[in-house]
């Protein structure tokens, strides 16, 4: 999080920019002959009854409607009340009925405005850990999807005594580091990122051996570019997990990434066995790695990517573009 937003995500900052612009309103409004005294002293008497209606009568609004708005005017009242009682006894001798009502309108304004900010605010609080719950529960889907195809990977291995089983766990090794402790935040370096998905691709290398054409390329600046955590990946899961034979050729995956100025460009393709990918698609079995992709996209990339799947023929393509 950079110093901007943690200025920003301050309630001490909020609260003081909050009264500064009332303050700036005020002195044009205020035809007195100090007005910067004059406008204090009107801050000074609206702030109370503000951040008690905030702290002890808001919480009313949701659980008891009637009960915060009889609190919310016995509030307005009790500080007008004040408020003109002071005025009274320190700039002005008379008093007079129209002086309480103006006053009493311009508290119910400050009031009413202060409980919008709250209620705004709180609602954005809300969301925002909604959503990074539901991020924490998607990674952690993840995660343990990954695992388990490659434990299989790993079975199917050792059943066959493969020589390659060694450099296959030592890849694993690295991959399950990198899930494991290194995408605890919510975006993490695309370098990395990428470094993983060129690991997975070796691992996959020494499974199918020369049973696949497996093709890998990247391009453009990647340094000090940031990505979420295991996205890409869920696209290269899933080509593997689906690829099949086109025609009797050789079965293939291509996988391509471009960063093109604030941009990444990823191209995922595999060919595919046309029955028999139309059957698990009938079936319901795509996978939950693919869903979760999509959800997370939606929640980190709101109007900042663009997903294109397409499968035709005897291939299947995914073309994803996010704005980083």
């Amino acid at each position: 999080m950079s110093k901007l937003d943690t200025w920003i995500d301050n309630k001490v900052v909020q609260n003081l920019f909050i009264w500064f612009c009332l303050f700036l309103i005020l002195l044009g409004a205020v035809q007195a002959d100090n007005k910067v005294v004059s406008a204090i002293a009107i801050i000074g008497l609206l702030a109370p009854a503000v951040y008690v209606n905030n702290i002890f009568i808001l919480p009313f609004f949701n659980k008891n409607l009637p009960r915060f708005l009889a609190l919310f005017l016995l509030n307005a009242l009790i500080f007008t009340g004040v408020a003109v009682f002071f005025l009274v006894q320190t700039l002005v001798q008379d008093f007079k009925w129209t002086m309480f009502l103006n006053f009493f309108g311009i508290l119910i304004l400050a009031l009413t405005f202060g409980s919008a900010i709250r209620i705004s605010r709180d609602s954005f609080v809300r969301r925002q850990e909604e959503k990074n719950a539901q991020l924490k529960l998607l990674k952690a889907q993840l995660n343990p999807h990954f695992l388990f195809n490659t434990l299989n990977n790993l079975y199917g291995l050792s059943v066959l005594k493969s020589d390659k089983l060694p450099e296959l766990m030592l890849k694993l090794s690295n991959l399950l580091r990198y899930s494991l402790y290194d995408t605890k935040e919510t975006y993490v370096s695309l370098e990395k990122e990428l470094q993983y998905l060129e690991d997975y691709m070796s691992l996959e290398k020494i499974r199918l051996e020369d049973q696949t054409e497996i093709a890998y390329t990247r391009s453009g600046v990647i340094s000090g570019k940031r990505i979420a955590p295991m996205l890409l990946i869920v696209f290269v899961e899933n080509a593997f997990k689906h690829m099949g034979n086109a025609q009797g050729l050789k079965s293939a995956v291509s996988v391509a990434v471009t960063i093109d100025r604030d941009s990444l460009i990823f191209s995922c393709d595999n060919s595919i066995d046309k029955q028999t990918t139309e059957a698990s698609l009938e079936t319901g079995k795509s996978g939950i790695g693919l869903q979760n992709a999509q959800k997370r996209l939606s929640i980190l990339y709101p109007e900042r990517h663009r997903l294109a799947i397409e499968s035709k023929d005897n291939e299947y393509k995914v073309v994803l573009t996010i704005k980083l």
